[in-house]
């Protein structure tokens, strides 16, 4: 008889209710050790959660302060007196040296600029063969070209056939070498013209020559060079003429980066005779910021290591991981985190400003976070340096605290490996609750049988005495 059927008819012949008395004495027999192990995947649970939490909050603290030295802010930076002439900012692979310099801007580089005669249907046929485009130096006067030497690149020829002969067609040709020069068109009441557009700088000067085919002339409309009377040279390649501390220079860009060491001069407009100083700024305000945000992310740390390794209701209060982070964090302070050879005065937190309250907690000491900025600025800096100092100290502790072999990510490892085996282990039990719940059911079936034949003899037996009494 299936366990459902004989739970139905429990009880009939005893008058007890057998299903709940089997439920209340497996749920008794396994009440210990059922509470046992939810209370330990309760705990596993909330250490679960308290590594990975605490994992993501020392890798957020590194990320966020590798973030905010990549801006740059916390470094020297240069600056312009007169940026609608000269911009300077700071390269961030190079530290800014020979500060101050005065710059002045002879000469903007330019692009060559060209463009044909207007054509009414851009679409349409203009004849075939090839063009040939060469790369050099030219003098050009009153939009004509009027000497050109050719540069050292070879020439680039670009075929047109009767699938792309019209306007529209030869600029997509011109397009598709990639040879150094863009071609677009523009379009007004006069119809369209064909426009080419080389980099900035003397050398990107460049000539347009067509070789036609025979009987399909045309092509020699937008011819470029000396003698072209199809095209006009609205703007001349030329370079950038820049002098330094009165030191005169080309370059062919007017962003230039080789001038002043670890400084990106962006020329804005040329001004001859006009010197505009390029200064260094210190960062005296953010640096006193990113104290600041850092010891307000420290003490939120710290607070969230200290719930989670409190001795009597810490999740993580055996954890060595979470323990190590501790140690790390409380030592950071102190640690030398610059080099000093020449005493520097400043080369720790400590020393830049940061005092330790009682609870581990830290504060910043604006007084003497100003002293030191002001006294000792170059180490302030270097303290912030990207992949140096405080930073490479934090990623070290975050590398460490995050390790899958000995870390916090270690110790998640370990949670989840343990809350597996717990899971098989409530299983077990569940099966055995279940086995023994089958078996209880199945011996009171057979007791509530016997009750109940008991119970039909004793019956039979007190109607066959009053039988027998009533006849005599």
């Amino acid at each position: 008889m299936a366990i459902e059927s004989i739970a139905k008819t429990m009880g009939s012949g005893s008058g007890i209710d057998i299903s709940a008395l089997v439920n209340g004495l497996v749920d008794a027999q396994f009440a210990a050790k059922s509470a046992a192990l939810s209370k330990k995947s309760d705990t596993l649970t909330a250490q679960i959660s308290a590594a990975g939490a605490l994992k993501s909050a020392i890798s957020g603290f590194d990320t966020a302060l590798k973030s905010l030295i990549k801006t740059g802010s916390l470094a020297t930076a240069p600056v312009s007196a007169n940026t609608g002439i000269v911009k300077a900012t700071a390269l961030t692979t190079s530290a800014v040296s020979g500060l101050p310099a005065q710059v002045e801007v002879r000469q903007l580089a330019q692009s060559q600029v060209s463009s044909s005669t207007p054509i009414a249907d851009k679409a349409a046929a203009i004849g075939t063969g090839k063009l040939t485009l060469t790369f050099g130096t030219a003098e050009v006067t009153d939009g004509a070209m009027t000497s050109f030497a050719a540069g050292a690149a070879a020439s680039v020829d670009i075929d047109i056939n009767s699938s792309n002969n019209s306007l529209t067609g030869i600029a997509a040709a011109i397009n598709a070498k990639k040879a150094g020069i863009t071609a677009s068109i523009l379009t007004d009441s006069q119809g369209s013209r064909l426009v080419l557009k080389s980099a900035t700088g003397a050398s990107q000067a460049f000539t347009l020559a067509a070789t036609e085919d025979a009987g399909a002339e045309g092509l020699a409309a937008l011819n470029v060079g000396v003698g072209a009377t199809g095209t006009t040279i609205g703007s001349a390649a030329q370079s950038a003429v820049i002098a330094v501390d009165g030191v005169a220079l080309q370059r062919s860009t007017n962003s230039v980066l080789d001038l002043i060491p670890g400084v990106r001069l962006d020329l804005v407009s040329a001004s001859v005779g006009t010197k505009v100083t390029i200064e260094a700024q210190a960062p005296t305000a953010a640096i006193g910021q990113a104290v600041s945000d850092v010891v307000d992310t420290y003490n939120e740390l710290l607070a969230t290591l200290k719930t989670a390794t409190d001795p009597v209701t810490g999740p993580l209060k055996s954890d060595p991981a979470a323990k190590a982070l501790l140690s790390s964090l409380r030592n950071l302070s102190t640690k030398e985190l610059i080099g000093d050879p020449d005493d520097n005065l400043v080369s720790t937190l400590s020393e830049l400003g940061v005092a330790t309250n009682r609870d581990g907690t830290l504060r910043v000491d604006a007084v003497r976070l100003a002293t030191a900025i002001a006294n000792d600025g170059a180490s302030a800096e270097a303290i912030f340096k990207s992949g140096k100092g405080l930073s490479a100290a934090l990623s070290f502790i975050s590398t460490e605290a995050s390790s899958m072999t000995y870390g916090l990510g270690y110790s998640v490892i370990r949670y989840n490996e343990a809350k597996s085996d717990l899971a098989e282990q409530q299983e077990k039990a569940s099966i055995a609750a279940d086995s023994m719940r089958t078996r209880m059911t199945a011996q009171f079936a057979g007791m509530d049988a016997a009750v109940a034949a008991y119970k039909s003899t004793q019956s039979f037996l007190t109607n066959q005495v009053a039988a027998w009494n009533s006849n005599n």
